[in-house]
């Protein structure tokens, strides 16, 4: 099968964080990422096609360090992977500075 994504995508176990209005925050970790979106553990049910909203914790340097780069990223669910995995476009972001 030839591969048809469009983007590379980076096996990285980053700290993530699903952001839903009137519910508490989602606290997991993200399986890939590429340009184009992410693939992350969840325990909820999401419809494809919802749009969500999520921060991802970048690595910081040096280690112990007290500085934290987030970045706040905006998408829609895009397809359930397995059953505890979802797939989210990112369409837009920003970064958080703490």
């Amino acid at each position: 099968m030839t591969e048809q994504r469009k983007a590379i995508r980076f096996n990285l176990a980053l700290p993530f964080e699903l952001i839903r209005t009137g519910a508490e925050p989602s606290v997991s970790e993200t399986r890939n990422l590429s340009s184009n979106g992410v693939l992350f553990d969840a325990d909820i049910d999401m419809p494809v096609g919802e749009l969500i909203e999520y921060v991802i914790t970048l690595p910081t340097a040096p280690p112990g360090s007290e500085k934290q780069v987030q970045i706040r990223c905006f998408g829609k669910v895009v397809r359930r992977h397995n059953s505890r995995g979802l797939a989210a476009t990112l369409d837009r972001y920003e970064f958080i500075r703490s």
